[in-house]
């Protein structure tokens, strides 16, 4: 999916915690399948499961990344739904250079393998984790970075060349005088707060109709709330999308730049993956025909 993305094995993983942590090792040792696009995850036996990033950052980018997931993880611990729990962490070695971790494993099934567009109870269900996510609090954090949950125009030359990449794939006219639109909202004075930021299906775990947990902190931070408004055009249809919108209580300039959060992560994985990771370029697509068909 990237350059220089690392070929990962169980037989690595096997030798890293039989290094480092030999008292955590357990059979079998399997790759766990995943449309997840920055970490593999080697699940460890019947209750652990080993993250490692795919591809190399300079040290001190790696270790800030793993600082803030271990953080990030801590703090969501909070929250009524199962998230991830750390064990332990791996440090780099000659076979791996990247710092790894070790979590509870968190039994269900991901949204995307299980039907609940139209779940009222789980839309309701979601829409409360993220009211919990909200609460969490911030100690002065407010948004850093140049990734969701900033300022929507500062993402205007991405934005562009994603557009120019996905022609012929969706209706790119329409999205582009959307953008614009976009572009020109303004925000209230509402504070950052903590957000999840990367609520995908694949990141949804499904047990029943209910919701089991929620996984990946990976890219939670403090930022704009609206971002986390995403599942409403990449799960949800209907009358579930209105349910998670009323349990979050959202007016309609909220819901307008949650819009638009949604369309910035999707145009970028459209045509990026469209052929390295194609489910997650049908989310994308289904994404931006939702965010269309909503207009």
């Amino acid at each position: 999916m990237h350059d220089a993305e690392l070929d990962l094995s169980a037989a690595l993983v096997r030798d890293l915690v039989r290094q480092q942590h030999p008292r955590l090792l357990a059979e079998p040792i399997t790759r766990v399948a995943s449309h997840g696009t920055v970490n593999a995850m080697f699940r460890l036996g019947d209750d652990l499961v080993c993250r490692l990033p795919l591809v190399v950052l300079d040290e001190g980018a790696a270790i800030e990344a793993v600082d803030a997931e271990i953080e990030a993880a801590r703090i969501f611990s909070a929250v009524d739904v199962a998230t991830p729990e750390l064990v332990v962490r791996g440090e780099p070695s000659a076979a791996y250079p990247m710092p790894w971790t070790v979590w509870r494993w968190i039994d269900g099934d991901v949204a995307s393998a299980v039907d609940v567009g139209d779940d009222l109870e789980f839309a309701e269900a979601l829409g409360q984790f993220v009211i919990q996510v909200r609460d969490l609090p911030t100690d002065g954090r407010t948004f850093g970075g140049d990734n969701r949950g900033g300022r929507l125009v500062d993402l205007g030359v991405w934005i562009q060349r994603c557009l120019h990449e996905s022609v012929g794939m969706i209706d790119t006219d329409t999205l582009a005088a959307m953008w614009q639109h976009w572009c020109g909202l303004g925000r209230d004075e509402a504070a950052d707060t903590w957000t999840h930021n990367d609520l995908m299906p694949g990141n949804l775990l499904v047990r029943g109709s209910d919701l089991a947990g929620v996984i990946d902190v990976g890219q939670a931070r403090v930022a704009d709330p609206v971002v986390d408004l995403q599942p409403a055009w990449n799960l949800f249809r209907g009358n579930a999308r209105r349910a998670f919108r009323s349990t979050l209580q959202v007016d309609d300039e909220e819901w307008e730049r949650g819009r638009a959060w949604s369309f910035v992560q999707a145009i970028g994985c459209l045509w990026y993956y469209r052929e390295t990771n194609p489910e997650m370029s049908r989310t994308a697509y289904t994404t931006l025909t939702a965010l269309l068909g909503d207009g």
